[in-house]
C-alpha cells in the first residue's frame, strides 16, 4: 500500500533530520539506559542494595546527570560501593571509573572500609573492570585525579559531611580542578528547607539548605546547569530527633516509633547539576 505523500514527507524529513545528528547521537541515551538496567540487574548486588532502588532511584538519577558509558567518572567516598556497583559496570569497556575512596592513612574504621572496598570489586572484574582507587580527604581533596582528566565528578550524600570537617571549600576546589573544561559534576544531599534557621541543630542534621550547595559549587567557579525531584521526598519532614539518622537505613532510634520512619522512608534529597564553564 502506498503511503500517502504527507506521510511520506515527514518520514522524509525525519529520517533527513536524525543524519544530521552526530554519529551515534541517536543511540547514545538508549545505550547508557540499556547498560543502567543491566547493572542494576546484576547479580552482583545483593538484596539489601536493591531494596534501597525505590529511594535513591539511581537510574533517573545517573541519566539526569548525563552519565555515558565512555567517560571518565569520579565517584566520591564510594564507602562500601553501592553507587560503584552500578557506574562501573557501564563504564567497564569504554570509560574509566575511579573512586575517590578514603585516606589509606585514616582511620582505623576508614582503612578498613577502604581495603573492603578494594577486595570486592577485585574480586569480580567480569562486572566493574579495571577501576582505579583514589584518596579524598582533608588536606588530601585534590588526589582524586589528575586535573582536567575528568567528565564527570559524583557524590551522594556527603557534602554535610565535609561542612563538619571544615574542609567543603577544598573539596569543591579539587572537584573543579579535576574536571575538564565543560565536565559535569552531580551532587546527591539531605535537603533541609529554606526557611529553617541556621543553627547548631540544623548543622548537626545531615541535612543542608539547597542554597548552600549552591553557593559552595559557585564559590569554586561552577555553574548551576539543573535542578531534579528524582530524590525528593515529601514525607520527610527533616526535623527528627537523631537528624538523617532517625530515619532508614539507620533508624539511630531503634525500635521507637520505627514502623513511622519506616513509612515515611530515606530522606528528602536534593539533586542539582552543575557545569565547569568551557570558557
Amino acid at each position: 500500500m502506498r503511503l500517502p505523500i504527507d506521510r511520506r514527507l515527514g518520514l522524509a524529513l525525519c529520517a533527513a533530520a536524525l543524519l544530521l545528528l552526530p554519529a551515534g547521537r541517536a543511540a547514545a541515551g538508549e545505550d547508557v539506559a540499556v547498560l543502567l538496567d543491566r547493572a542494576i540487574a546484576g547479580d552482583h548486588r545483593s538484596a539489601d542494595a536493591r531494596a534501597r532502588d525505590r529511594y535513591r532511584n539511581p537510574k533517573e538519577t545517573l541519566l539526569f546527570f548525563g552519565l555515558r558509558p565512555d567517560m571518565t567518572v569520579v565517584e566520591i567516598t564510594p564507602a562500601a560501593g553501592w553507587y560503584t556497583d552500578i557506574i562501573a559496570p557501564v563504564l567497564r569497556d569504554r570509560g574509566r571509573y575511579i573512586a575517590a575512596h578514603f585516606n589509606p592513612r585514616g582511620t582505623e574504621g576508614q582503612q578498613r572500609a577502604r581495603q573492603a572496598f578494594i577486595d570486592r570489586v577485585a574480586a569480580r572484574p567480569d562486572v566493574y573492570g579495571r577501576i582505579a582507587v583514589t584518596s579524598f580527604g582533608r588536606g588530601i581533596a585534590s588526589n582524586i585525579a589528575a586535573p582536567g582528566s575528568a567528565d564527570m565528578v559524583l557524590t551522594f550524600r556527603n557534602v554535610h559531611n565535609w561542612v563538619g570537617a571544615g574542609f567543603a571549600e577544598e573539596a569543591f576546589a579539587a572537584f573543579y580542578q579535576a574536571l575538564k573544561p565543560g565536565g559535569i559534576l552531580g551532587v546527591v544531599e539531605h535537603r533541609l528547607p529554606e526557611d529553617r534557621p541556621d543553627d547548631e541543630k540544623s548543622r548537626a542534621s545531615g541535612y543542608m539548605k539547597t542554597s548552600e550547595v549552591v553557593r559552595l559549587a559557585e564559590a569554586a567557579g561552577f555553574r548551576l546547569v539543573e535542578a531534579s525531584e528524582v530524590n525528593a521526598n515529601p514525607r520527610d519532614t527533616a526535623d527528627h530527633p537523631r537528624g538523617v539518622w532517625t530515619l532508614p537505613p539507620n533508624l539511630a532510634l531503634g525500635d521507637t516509633d520505627r514502623e513511622t520512619y519506616l513509612a515515611i522512608g530515606e530522606s528528602d534529597r536534593m539533586t542539582l547539576k552543575f557545569v565547569k564553564p568551557a570558557g
